[in-house]
């Protein structure tokens, strides 16, 4: 199952933007507002993370399938991207989002399992085998 973030990064982009001018101008003011912002845009990151995990549970639920998410741990640390990419990846909340799926999952009977991201672009799907030849490119 996927789900396109396009309103969401619309969203994200415009906050950036806000953020950006209010923290150029400095002014006693400004931070209140960029205060306000930050607690406006955790409260709009977590009844997103909400609404996609309740989904997502309610999905596997139905199908009677289990869940199966990427430990994401120090993916900061570890992901090398280019700066514009950076405010993209920082501003999303993977660890709220994996415990929301977890608890509602758990609540739900469904079955959910972190996998070890490593190597899960190689791996075949049908025996297991791991080989950099078994991706042909970044799309297949």
């Amino acid at each position: 199952m996927r789900y396109a973030g396009a309103h969401l990064n619309r969203v994200r982009h415009r906050n950036r933007r806000l953020r950006h001018k209010l923290q150029h101008k400095g002014t006693k003011s400004a931070k209140r507002l960029l205060k306000k912002r930050s607690r406006k845009e955790s409260r709009f990151a977590k009844d997103v993370n909400h609404c996609v995990s309740k989904q997502l549970v309610a999905a596997a639920q139905r199908t009677g399938r289990g869940i199966a998410l990427e430990d994401l741990t120090g993916i900061r640390g570890r992901a090398r991207s280019r700066k514009p990419q950076r405010a993209t990846l920082h501003s999303w909340s993977f660890a709220q989002l994996g415990a929301f799926v977890s608890y509602k999952a758990q609540s739900a009977g469904v079955p959910v399992v972190f996998v070890d991201p490593a190597y899960t672009s190689q791996t075949c799907s049908a025996c297991g085998r791991v080989d950099k030849k078994a991706r042909k490119n970044q799309a297949t």
